[in-house]
């Protein structure tokens, strides 16, 4: 089972890297198109969403190896599904169920993704405009933050399945006494 565990934890890392790095360009050319209007400064929930998308690209080059230490990285897995969680949390709540017809999505992810700012003042009808685009923003967020859950489990059965904490404990403690021989404490002197 260590080897399927290993290759899933491979899959999960690339699925990771993937959703990290389809956000980070979508949003990446959005900041772009707002920038290049020059009337706003990009909504704080995306920013926090490019920088969770930078972080799981990290952490996705960093753990993607199927050594020990990327099973034993479990706890960094529940902290980015907890901010994947929060990433799409705030990001479904600009639009809410309404996603592409909402009054956010209309003036501004459309307005600004269809440079509609070179032509028109906020509030033209904006159709359709960028509406895959955000729709993959909020699916590939999803998508990470499950990838992110399921690799956190993953890791937790690794580490108590095959981490054998306690037995490389003990068989350092035996190669060094083997090595140095026994480590006795030095005699206290006499208090008289």
């Amino acid at each position: 089972m260590g080897t399927v565990s290993r290759v899933l934890l491979v899959i999960l890392r690339l699925g990771e890297l993937t959703c990290g790095a389809v956000v980070l360009g979508i949003l990446g050319r959005f900041f772009h198109l707002v920038d290049d209007a020059g009337l706003v400064d990009p909504s704080g929930r995306l920013v926090y969403a490019a920088v969770v998308a930078a972080l799981t690209i990290l952490a996705a080059l960093i753990f993607i190896a199927p050594f020990a230490y990327s099973f034993w990285s479990f706890p960094i897995d529940f902290f980015l599904f907890a901010a994947w969680l929060a990433a799409f949390c705030v990001l479904e709540t600009l639009t809410g169920t309404n996603t592409c017809e909402s009054d956010w999505y209309r003036s501004y992810w459309g307005f600004y993704w269809g440079r509609w700012y070179r032509d028109a003042s906020p509030g033209v009808d904006v159709m359709r405009t960028g509406c895959a685009a955000w729709r993959t923003v909020l699916a590939f967020s999803f998508i990470a933050m499950i990838l992110y859950l399921l690799s956190g489990f993953l890791g937790i059965y690794w580490t108590f399945a095959h981490g054998k904490f306690k037995s490389r404990s003990n068989g350092f403690l035996q190669s060094v006494t083997s090595h140095c021989g026994k480590i006795e404490a030095p005699d206290a002197p006499d208090q008289a």
